[in-house]
């Protein structure tokens, strides 16, 4: 992880997203961009992205996005607190970075944390 190019992540375990708990992840803000570089070869990047469940009182929602070499691949719709989370499937198959990207999708006044739970990239 590229920690001087990345906002604060939290790396968790027995997190919750949509009144499911997973086994781990990490946690972002609602406006946040993690880098991470890619130093051998990576067949993909799965995860379970939704508003994290200590935002219980947040009126926000959130959109995520996956992108490898500056290239989108994936995108959510708008998330908020209580939907569940959002299956992410990305292939990495000659890549050479990833960047995990929130960002607020409208309203809420709140501050609003948001997860990749079981957040797992596949290299050899």
């Amino acid at each position: 992880m590229q920690t001087w190019r990345s906002s604060w992540v939290w790396q968790r375990w027995g997190l919750e997203v949509g009144d499911r708990r997973f086994g781990h992840g990490i946690t972002v803000n609602s406006r946040s961009s993690v880098e991470i570089t890619l130093n051998r070869q990576c067949g993909a990047f799965s995860a379970r992205a939704g508003v994290d469940g200590l935002s219980v009182l947040t009126d926000a929602t959130v959109r995520f996005s996956v992108y490898a070499d500056g290239q989108r691949l994936w995108q959510s719709g708008a998330l908020g607190y209580r939907d569940p989370a959002v299956a992410v499937q990305v292939p990495l198959t000659g890549r050479t970075s990833l960047r995990l990207v929130v960002e607020r999708a409208g309203g809420g006044s709140l501050p609003t944390l948001a997860s990749w739970a079981d957040a797992v990239i596949s290299c050899r």
